[in-house]
């Protein structure tokens, strides 16, 4: 009986790895595309609107630290295919900037879009860095009259060792200092409360070593784990599946306990 469980096991392993690498490879492939075209576009808006015809806030898309357009291509098409209209914006030819420098680009799109159309707020969904960089939107630079919910992917609130691996760009932008623990930009971060009026979710996967799930807790934030790797929660259907789900939720007020329902799906996703 114990052979049977010891070769069960090591069979779920070997089938989450093989998983893993597949999910990592494809992210890979995404994130190549670069940052040239729309590679799922949106339905079109008509006239000055870019509402779906449910009236949703559109979703702005933010990727990650040394990432591009690409790498979101997969979520992009997901969401779209599920009915939201979708943006996402250069940042670079590869993200290496600052946290609170990538948020003040964002803040600067949003309000353009603002101007320009009849969109008042969106939702924001960030990827890694990309979730600290809505955060820093919504807490510094006014986002909390702008954005409706953000949802933020495997995004180490609390920093990453990993980033160390990252400090060979610390020259050209300050993304891989900003993302270690204990870096002032996140103390910055954790130590001011959320805005009213904007819901927060951290999403975190149980297979993430970039950033585990602890790194990716905010206090008084709704917490979901999902069965993913870092990569597998930009690549992954059924993420995708969960994000759609948060987004269509009419809001309620930030904060709430661990999402424990979302782990009843854990086992296959990569």
């Amino acid at each position: 009986m114990r052979l049977l469980d010891w070769l069960s096991a090591r069979t779920e392993s070997l089938t989450r790895n093989v998983a893993d690498a597949g999910s990592a490879a494809l992210y890979v492939r995404q994130l190549l595309r670069g940052n040239r075209l729309r590679v799922v576009p949106s339905p079109p808006p008509t006239g000055p609107r870019v509402h779906p015809p449910s009236g949703r806030p559109p979703v702005l898309l933010v990727h990650g630290y040394l990432a591009t357009r690409g790498s979101l291509h997969l979520l992009e098409r997901h969401l779209t295919e599920r009915g939201h209209v979708v943006l996402t914006y250069r940042m670079g030819p590869v993200n290496v900037g600052g946290i609170r420098q990538a948020a003040g680009l964002i803040a600067r799109k949003v309000e353009s879009l603002v101007q320009q159309t009849s969109v008042r707020r969106v939702h924001v969904v960030g990827h890694s860095m990309g979730g600290l960089v809505g955060l820093y939107y919504v807490k510094r630079l006014g986002g909390r009259d702008r954005v409706s919910k953000l949802i933020m992917l495997g995004s180490p609130v609390l920093g990453t060792w990993s980033a160390v691996l990252g400090l060979v760009t610390a020259p050209l932008g300050r993304a891989s200092v900003e993302l270690l623990p204990g870096s002032p930009v996140l103390r910055e971060l954790r130590s001011e409360p959320l805005p009213l009026g904007v819901e927060v979710v951290t999403v975190a996967g149980d297979r993430d070593f970039l950033a585990p799930d602890g790194a990716t807790r905010l206090e008084g934030v709704r917490h979901i784990s999902l069965a993913a790797s870092h990569s597998g929660l930009l690549v992954d259907p059924r993420v995708a599946d969960t994000i759609d789900a948060l987004l269509r939720e009419e809001p309620v007020s930030s904060g709430g306990p661990d999402d424990k329902a979302a782990r009843a799906g854990r086992g296959s996703a990569g």
